[in-house]
């Protein structure tokens, strides 16, 4: 059955109008977008100006000189939050905004000269009007990703309460585990900051001295900030021998451009090395390849909308590149997933299945193995729905023998920064896996451990 708007995991998706669908306008940190409604884009009037929506099945906007979009079969719905899971504890969203965009520049074009005289007695040159080429604005970095903000927020009392709780003989857990576990990316920030100016230490330093085990890796994480927590997970993943697929597959795959570039650059800085050279001492051959596609950050932004005529070409691409032709063209699939935006995957999909009666996700199975099979599946699931992809992490993290515990810590952590995101993947879990995951990882934890965890999925601890 269906739930909270999306269709069963990995099934065809109702009917619906899909193309010409656009992306919602940026919402504030931790809202939820209304459901049940499709988003128009309108030309940009400046980066930071969200569009009003529209109803579903209004006509989207035109740019001047763009042809009408077409209607084209049954479609998707964009993905709906699931309601909040048994127990869902509730956080109160932090009243912070993420940073304002810039405004686009000239339009290409603007101030060419005009073209050269003909000679005398022969006919102009025939000229055609030159529509402009749309523009979409860029998809923001995500909270703690953008520049440093200085916030409207005081952390001096959380800092004095970090110190007290460590302070002396024992350590206070609960207390760490309360103040850290509720706060957003920029007020993480600020108690670092305030911790090191009030009392002359560092607070990951004490951290580490004061605790132990998966425990102290988890609090770690949530001082770091999701940033820093990426780029020191990139450097762990290939550091030593072997490489840990997920941890590159987690940080690199689905993200925004400005994310990636972001942590591109934080890794510089960390380490005094280019992510790219590391890449490229870690992987090999066609799967360096398509990570090289990755971290180039010129996927989609969310803004573009989904066209027929591209989704059409990609379906045929994507078939002549696997099941049409002996052998596989791996780079033609590697370039369309990592270079698409998940409407346009989940799209995409969609009409893979509608022409060729099987989905694409079989497609891959069969044509692909190792790394790459699993890192095309990534984006793949994360484009079809992105809360039930990070649901099955999470799950992937607690099955089998013995806990993945570094891929739990680090999942848990990366999807607690958006609270109502969080919301929506334990929904995703209970509606899969029928039972709660704050259920789940109880049986998976322990201590002070399976508190922050807890704590950090929502529960009141």
């Amino acid at each position: 059955m269906s739930y909270g708007g999306y269709p069963p995991y990995n099934q065809p998706p109702p009917p619906g109008n899909y193309y010409q669908q656009q992306a919602p306008p940026p919402q504030p940190y931790g809202a939820q977008p209304p459901p049940g409604q499709y988003y128009q884009q309108p030309p940009p009037q400046g980066y930071g100006q969200p569009p009003p929506p529209q109803p579903y099945g209004a006509p989207p906007s035109q740019h001047y000189g763009a042809p009408s979009p077409q209607p084209y079969g049954a479609a998707p719905p964009p993905a709906q939050p699931y309601p909040p899971a048994p127990h869902a504890g509730g956080y109160a969203p932090p009243a912070q905004q993420y940073g304002a965009p810039q405004p686009y520049g000239t339009p290409q074009g603007y101030g060419q000269a005009p073209p050269p005289a003909q000679p005398y007695g022969q006919p102009p040159p025939q000229q055609y009007p030159q529509a402009y080429a749309p523009q979409y604005p860029p998809t923001p970095p995500s909270l703690g990703y953008g520049p440093p903000q200085i916030i409207a927020w005081n952390g001096d009392a959380d800092a004095h309460a970090l110190r007290a709780a460590m302070k002396g003989f024992g350590t206070d857990e609960k207390a760490l585990i309360r103040i850290l576990s509720t706060k957003d990316p920029l007020q993480v920030a600020t108690i670092r900051d305030a911790y090191e100016r009030i009392h002359r230490r560092n607070l990951i330093s004490d951290i580490k001295s004061e605790t132990s085990g998966w425990f102290e890796e988890g609090l770690v994480a949530l001082v770091r900030g999701p940033l820093l927590h990426d780029v020191h997970m990139l450097g762990a993943a290939m550091s030593g021998p072997g490489t840990k697929e997920k941890v590159l597959n987690d940080v690199l795959l689905g993200r925004s451009n400005a994310d990636l570039n972001a942590i591109k650059s934080a890794y510089q800085h960390t380490f005094r090395r280019r992510l790219e050279d590391d890449l490229r001492g870690d992987l090999s051959f066609k799967t360096e390849r398509h990570f090289m596609i990755v971290i180039g950050a010129q996927r989609a932004e969310d803004s573009v909308p989904v066209v027929k005529a591209e989704v059409d070409r990609d379906v045929d691409d994507l078939y002549n590149a696997t099941e049409r032709k002996i052998g596989t063209d791996e780079m033609k699939v590697c370039s369309i997933l990592s270079t698409r935006n998940d409407n346009q995957i989940r799209a995409i999909a969609y009409a893979y299945q509608q022409r060729y009666a099987r989905s694409l996700e079989d497609t891959i199975r069969k044509e692909f193995s190792g790394h790459m099979e699993d890192a095309l599946l990534y984006q793949l699931r994360r484009g079809l729905d992105k809360y039930m992809h990070q649901a099955a992490l999470l799950e992937d993290a607690m099955a089998g023998a013995g806990t993945k515990d570094y891929l739990l810590v680090s999942r848990v952590v990366r999807f607690h920064w958006d609270r109502t995101n969080m919301t929506n993947v334990r929904g995703a879990y209970q509606q899969r896996y029928r039972q709660d995951l704050a259920t789940r990882i109880r049986r998976e934890t322990s201590g002070h451990y399976e508190t922050l965890m807890l704590a950090c999925i929502g529960e009141r601890v």
